[in-house]
């Protein structure tokens, strides 16, 4: 049926004539309108596909990460999702993790120099980052005691996140995995963080003042590199890797770069380009996750670090012993979404505005 038969052909002549002239034009360009207007959303649904699978397809996938773990031997699933985050500690400066990484980069080759179980409540609300000091002296399956970042040198992921839930309890849904070189490309890829440095650093020439700082890439690596000259050795080296990622999320988050198409499209494929995970996260897994993940803010984003309890000496080598009873509450709260209540009665745990 034509537009015309819809309004009917009207008699000759006359006002009735025009009036129904005028109407059939104005439901004539409100139909043709409302099918351009299909078409507009149809494209661009296809093309949210099409971005989706394309910047997807560029995350680097580890097979089997998860195969050789015996179910039997796993914490129960809990709400929300959880993801061991690594960094490797190669000082390559062409990359070796993501889909850009150089084609003869031996996976799990690195001992890990950050470790962080990341959760994400159920409700997408809020998340919680706990980071584990790689000098932590703990039990790895099958491999006895000695530091936790020998896990992933000795037996890839699996053995890593074997590790990470037995000393943790809490149930690994996903793994991820990134370099150094990657992570100062998508520290460039914001324009640069905003860290208030507490101690002036320096590395082949290159400096980072203390105080208030802009930080691009080069300088980033610098900061969350050190560890020998900070007192705290390894610890303030942890929290100066949190305050990294805590200024890198708040300025992906408030600075408009995600509210902005093409830099919001740079940012992400930057960050795809240069990280790892797991072959059990699919394109629409990362699509859903982000999604779920579209109403959390920065400061609903806890900063945490697995409760100490000293550092010594087991043989040759310098640790980090855990308070295994502070750590069961921490835990805990991160098994029941409770992080916010957790960290809200322990104020003192929170990462502080200055990390040296």
């Amino acid at each position: 049926m034509s537009i015309d038969s819809v309004v009917g052909s009207g008699d000759a002549g006359g006002q009735d004539q025009d009036d129904r002239g005028r109407r059939r034009r104005g439901l004539r360009a409100l139909v043709y309108g409302l099918v351009a207007l299909l078409v507009l959303v149809l494209l661009a649904a296809a093309g949210i596909v099409l971005v989706t699978q394309q910047l997807g397809s560029q995350v680097g996938r580890y097979p089997s990460v998860f195969a050789p773990i015996d179910p039997s031997s796993r914490p129960s699933d809990a709400a929300g999702q959880t993801f061991v985050l690594m960094g490797t500690d190669t000082r390559s400066p062409d990359p070796t993790t993501g889909t850009d990484a150089a084609p003869d980069a031996v996976f799990g080759s690195q001992r890990s120099d950050v470790i962080m179980v990341a959760t994400v409540a159920e409700d997408g609300q809020s998340a919680s980052i706990v980071s584990i000091p790689r000098d932590s002296w703990v039990d790895i399956p099958g491999r006895g005691r000695n530091k936790i970042n020998a896990a992933y040198a000795l037996g890839g992921p699996p053995l890593l996140i074997q590790t990470v839930e037995q000393l943790t309890r809490v149930h690994v849904d996903h793994f991820a995995v990134i370099d150094f070189a990657g992570f100062a490309q998508m520290t460039d890829a914001v324009g640069g963080i905003d860290v208030n440095v507490g101690q002036e650093s320096e590395r082949d020439g290159v400096v980072v003042p203390a105080g208030p700082q802009r930080l691009n890439g080069e300088q980033a690596l610098v900061y969350v590199r050190e560890r020998k000259n900070l007192p705290g050795g390894d610890l303030d080296r942890v929290r100066r890797q949190q305050a990294a990622l805590r200024a890198f999320v708040k300025q992906s988050l408030d600075s408009g770069t995600l509210t902005n198409p093409t830099s919001a499209y740079a940012l992400v494929d930057t960050v795809t380009r240069h990280v790892g995970v797991d072959d059990s996260l699919s394109n629409t897994g990362l699509a859903q996750l982000a999604f779920g993940m579209r109403d959390l803010r920065n400061s609903a984003v806890s900063f945490l670090t697995v409760p100490t309890a000293g550092t010594g000496m087991e043989g040759d080598q310098s640790v980090v012993y855990l308070d295994e009873g502070a750590g069961r509450d921490l835990w805990f709260a991160v098994n029941t979404d409770a992080v916010p209540e957790y960290v809200a009665s322990r104020p003192q745990e929170r990462l502080p505005d200055t990390p040296r």
